[in-house]
Order: C-alpha cells, then sequence, then structure tokens
C-alpha cells in the first residue's frame, strides 16, 4: 500500500469567491492527496475551519442552498460606529450546523489568521474555541464589527495576511497548496458570462423585496450620515461608485498587492487562482456556481501534480 501525498493547504480570503475553496478540497480527496495541515484567513479561516473539523459535508449542503433571502437574513445589524453587522447570528448559525469545538482538538491541524490593528500585526489563532477564531478572521473592517480574544480586538486578517502561508512552514508536508482569491480579472467576454442571470430556486418575491428594501435603505441611512450620495446597484463606472463600491474596491485591491507580496516571499508548491471578479464580495446564493470554479481551476492549476502523487491501493 502506497503513502498519498499529504498537504498543507492556504485558504486566502476573497468573501463569497471562498466558496470555490470547497470545490478545491474536493478535487484534492477525489485525486489522492491527504491534507494535514489548513491555513486561513477571513473566508479562507471559515472554510478552512470547518473543513479541519470534519464537517465539510455538512457545511457544502447548505451553502448549497442558500438563496439570497437567507444571506439576508444572516446579516444582524449592529447600530455601531464601528461596524455595520454584528456577525453573531452567522456564527451561531453554523455552530447550530457544526457543533462548538476547540483548534487544538480537531483532526487536522489548523490556523486562523487576523489582524491587532492596535499592535499592528497579525495574529495567529491556533488553540482555543474554533468559532471565535473564525469571527476574528472574517471581521472586514465598516463590514462586522471588531471580535474581542484575550483582551485584544482583531479585526479581519486579510488586512496584513490574505494569503497565510508562513503558518504552514514547519508543517513538514510534502506540499503546500495555496488557494489565491485575488487573481487578475478575467477578460471582457467572460465577465459579461458571469453577470447573466443564474437560475436558482424560486423564493418568494415578496419576502425577498422586503428584506431588500430594509437592508437598502438601512445603507441608503448610514451613507446619508456620512455625506455621501446613495448611489444605485449593480455595476457603475469608477465615477459613479457609492460607498459600498469604494469600500469593497479598496479592501480587494488592497488584499491583492499583499497577497502578490506574500506569494513572492513564501512560494508555495502550486497555486490555484480564482479570478477577483469571479463573484462579489456577498454573493453567496452563487455557491454552486463557485465550488464548481473551484473545482475546475483546481483540476487545471494542480493536474500536473497527480503523476507524483501515488494513490492508495
Amino acid at each position: 500500500m502506497t503513502t498519498p501525498l499529504t498537504v498543507s493547504l492556504v485558504l486566502g480570503s476573497g468573501g463569497a469567491r471562498g466558496l470555490a475553496h470547497i470545490g478545491v478540497i474536493r478535487w484534492l480527496e477525489s485525486n489522492g492527496f491527504t491534507v494535514r495541515s489548513v491555513a486561513g484567513t477571513s473566508m479562507g479561516a471559515l472554510v478552512g475551519g470547518i473543513y479541519a473539523a470534519g464537517e465539510l459535508d455538512a457545511f457544502e449542503r447548505w451553502a448549497r442552498a442558500l438563496r439570497q433571502t437567507d444571506v439576508l437574513r444572516l446579516l444582524d445589524i449592529a447600530w455601531h460606529p464601528s461596524g455595520l453587522f454584528k456577525g453573531e447570528r452567522v456564527i451561531e448559525t453554523l455552530k447550530g450546523l457544526i457543533g462548538a469545538r476547540n483548534i487544538e482538538d480537531l483532526p487536522i491541524t489548523f490556523t486562523a489568521v487576523a489582524t491587532d490593528v492596535e499592535a499592528e500585526k497579525e495574529v495567529w489563532l491556533n488553540r482555543g474555541p474554533l468559532f471565535d477564531a473564525i469571527r476574528a478572521s472574517i471581521a472586514v473592517p465598516t463590514v462586522f464589527t471588531p471580535f474581542e480574544i484575550n483582551g485584544r480586538w482583531l479585526l479581519d486578517g486579510g488586512l496584513v495576511n490574505p494569503m497565510p502561508i508562513a503558518p504552514t512552514l514547519s508543517d513538514g508536508t510534502d506540499l503546500t497548496i495555496a488557494v489565491d482569491l485575488a487573481g487578475p480579472r478575467e477578460s471582457v467576454p467572460a465577465i459579461r458570462a458571469a453577470m447573466a442571470p443564474v437560475t436558482a430556486p424560486a423564493e418568494p418575491t415578496d419576502v425577498l423585496a422586503g428584506y431588500q428594501r430594509r437592508i437598502i435603505a438601512f445603507i441608503d441611512e448610514v451613507q446619508t450620515k456620512l455625506g455621501v450620495q446613495p448611489q444605485p446597484s449593480g455595476h457603475q463606472p469608477a465615477g459613479q461608485w457609492g460607498l459600498g463600491d469604494v469600500i469593497q474596491g479598496s479592501f480587494e485591491t488592497m488584499q491583492g498587492i499583499v497577497s502578490r507580496f506574500k506569494l513572492a516571499a513564501y512560494t508555495p508548491d502550486a497555486i490555484v487562482t480564482i479570478p477577483r471578479d469571479a463573484a462579489r464580495a456577498f454573493e453567496f446564493h452563487r455557491a454552486e456556481e463557485l465550488i464548481d470554479r473551484g473545482w475546475r481551476e483546481a483540476g487545471q492549476a494542480l493536474s500536473h501534480l497527480i503523476a507524483v502523487s501515488p494513490r492508495s491501493e
């Protein structure tokens, strides 16, 4: 009996595009690789932590069933100057689905990366409650309120390390594989195809409209208080961006630059790249499409490794 190659898996940040991580993991499993260690930032920490807990099947079923109304229901308004949403509802939902776990008890080694803004450094979370680490790592500035762990107020790890390769350097595995969600934008035809309507389960129009009106009204109110004129929804030229476009565009540009520096400093054995415009940050209702995208991109980027990966017999 031969032994499959072992992998340290690095899962980058990128909002809903992080659902592509599931497809990458499924490809690795289907092709005889054994993941022994996971390091993740933001959505990479969420997917990676759940996978390390051995509960990716339950999470994938839940994610594939998400509709726009479900995503909106998970947004618990904070009414706090440090962030629009508390993030408690999504964490409690995931705890109910997965169960409470401590990182040190997980069957796969796991590290979540967050940012300590006051200390101006990244924080590696590899002990303690799993969902505390995930909540800290996904605390996107202005979107989610900061999260306190051991007296430190933490924000999204993507601020300083959207591609957390360093936590895996001492793993001793055969390969380090990174998934970069900040890849180059696609060609114009591909972008148009991605923006085409996606068939989704039917949902009550009145419910969807009601939630959308409430969220839009809230965001408009916040923008008004900030002295920003609300803009129509949808794709906008840069000169017509609204506050949300500016925040998301700025954050993703910064993450892309930092990711390139991290990849240059700590070169992994292989990289799976997802274009940064494959999905917008909160398009979690596109799970089916994004998981499939992760599988396809993994196949293109990693197929050459199959020849050197012995399968168990």
